[in-house]
């Protein structure tokens, strides 16, 4: 059986801000030397997704760990669009100024959708490209239960109901949420969720810009990706949970069937937390794709 490593403490790694031409701000971490790889998180968290495999990663790249805007310590303020074409802009400038051309780059869930997107519109051209569970171009896992988040996250567009709903995430959003998030009920996932909600209760402004996030975001299926798949040059990586209930492998599966230079790895006995799940063979197929 797989040990699970503690999460190395992210507050080691030096912080710093990017600066968007539109204003918006990304803050991220960053460690270690060689080649950079930046790992974009999924909804709802942060940088701290990755903090199990942060020190092995590390050894061998420059580790960039962002927050996307509305995450984290990065922008939060109601003024941005907060649609997916606006969130690959920003994470396009990001790219160019903080890990220079062609790098590599892997996502999870709205952190690979996002990344799917600016590759689609040539705004960023990895040199490699790591695809870990989302939903690719297949419809909504657990449609009910996702129109049940968007439309609660609706409601802080509403003056006054914007606080209550601001505090109500902490009983939704809680550790022991994180748990049944990760397969093999991993306590330090817990962890994870305190600090992606730490800020949210009390804070108006940043249930109104989720509520303009949900009104925005892409909700069907995204078709368009089909022809994206076979104009992928760059070396893709589908790495892949079988315990996933939102992402299920035969996505993936019919995925590698459609892209030209790719390969799928799966991660036996893990859940939506991979990180956490399986830390040691998480960043060891990083390793071993990317180089």
């Amino acid at each position: 059986m797989v040990g699970v490593a503690k999460p190395r403490d992210t507050r080691s790694m030096r912080l710093r801000l990017y600066h968007h031409s539109d204003g918006a701000r990304v803050a991220y971490r960053e460690v270690g030397s060689g080649p950079p790889l930046a790992l974009l998180h999924s909804a709802l968290l942060s940088h701290q997704e990755w903090a199990p495999v942060a020190e092995r990663l590390a050894e061998r790249y420059r580790l960039v760990l962002p927050d996307l805007p509305l995450h984290g310590d990065s922008e939060d303020r109601p003024r941005h669009p907060y649609t997916i074409d606006w969130f690959a802009d920003v994470m396009a400038g990001f790219a160019a100024e903080v890990l220079g051309p062609r790098p590599l780059l892997g996502g999870h869930d709205a952190g690979a959708e996002i990344l799917l997107r600016a590759v689609m519109t040539e705004r960023i051209e990895p040199s490699k490209l790591v695809l870990m569970p989302n939903r690719l171009h297949l419809p909504v896992a657990h449609r009910a239960l996702r129109g049940a988040w968007r439309l609660a996250t609706l409601g802080g567009s509403v003056p006054g109901l914007d606080r209550l709903l601001s505090h109500a995430t902490r009983l939704v959003f809680n550790p022991k949420l994180a748990e049944r998030m990760s397969e093999r009920k991993t306590p330090a996932a817990g962890d994870l969720l305190r600090h992606a909600f730490a800020d949210v209760p009390g804070n108006p402004s940043l249930a109104r810009s989720w509520a303009k996030c949900a009104r925005r975001w892409p909700r069907g299926a995204q078709t368009y990706l089909l022809d994206l798949y076979p104009r992928l040059q760059m070396p893709v990586l589908l790495l892949w949970a079988d315990r996933d209930p939102l992402h299920s492998l035969a996505g993936a599966e019919e995925t590698l069937r459609l892209l030209g230079n790719a390969q799928l790895r799966v991660l036996e006995s893990t859940g939506f937390l991979m990180a956490y799940d399986d830390p040691v063979g998480l960043a060891r197929e990083l390793v071993a794709f990317c180089g």
